[in-house]
């Protein structure tokens, strides 16, 4: 029966994947296709124990953490991602996050368990990065807060976003942290987080200075540890 409807949805609306743009053979397995999600470009070991990014093999070291993090230890205690925010995950991410394909949350998050399992089953409660209220009010959703629904754990809304901070990419080290510096601040529902481990939640991961900013915020109101999970990272240096 579902092979029939595939073959009666491609027919009739021609469906295509919304990552790639190809026909989508397959409509009612989702709106990317298959190909796209066996293409994506995943984080493998060696990582860096901090901040989950690849750590570069050598003959000579078994560091665990990498140089950034050793130069600019992070407030975030641990943090993982899918893979890098390049190829098939970006355009997947991007087509969550602006086309309108709230569903794609499921997957990504499913993923995003797969590569941080231990950070889920270790955190009491799943804390997405809140938007500003006018962001949030032009884009109708929080997108962390749609992942953070499927990974398996309570949701806490314990931080508020009191600034509309600008886009972290193009900025050098110094201005990233201080454009998110106090841009966040813990909720009433943080109390019952206390001595406890959360794990923030967010599509991407830029520079680590939001996650950052966040994890003071959460740290600052009682939570003993913050671990973070992102569907991808960029690998941008600290600087």
């Amino acid at each position: 029966m579902q092979a029939w409807l595939d073959a009666l949805l491609a027919v009739l609306l021609a469906p295509v994947c919304a990552a790639c743009g190809s026909p989508l053979p397959h409509p009612t397995r989702g709106c990317v296709c298959a190909s796209c999600w066996s293409s994506l470009d995943t984080l493998q070991p060696p990582l860096c124990d901090t901040c989950g990014g690849a750590l570069a093999p050598t003959a000579h070291t078994t560091l665990s953490v990498c140089p950034d993090c050793l130069r600019h230890p992070p407030i975030v205690d641990h943090a993982r991602a899918i893979g890098v925010h390049d190829g098939s995950l970006r355009a997947i991410i991007h087509a969550f996050k602006y086309g309108g394909h709230r569903s794609l949350a499921r997957p990504l998050a499913e993923r995003m368990r797969e590569a941080g399992t231990t950070l889920v089953t270790d955190s009491r409660a799943a804390v997405p990065v809140p938007l500003h209220g006018s962001r949030r009010r032009s884009r109708g959703f929080n997108q962390a807060t749609d992942l953070a629904r499927h990974l398996g754990l309570p949701v806490a809304h314990a931080l508020v976003r009191l600034r509309d901070t600008s886009t972290q990419t193009a900025l050098p080290a110094e201005e990233r942290r201080a454009n998110v510096a106090s841009a966040f601040r813990p909720t009433r529902s943080a109390a019952a987080l206390r001595g406890t481990t959360v794990l923030l939640v967010d599509d991407v991961r830029t520079t680590g200075a939001t996650l950052d900013a966040c994890a003071a915020a959460l740290k600052e109101a009682g939570v003993r540890r913050v671990v973070a999970l992102t569907a991808a990272r960029v690998e941008t240096p600290r600087g």
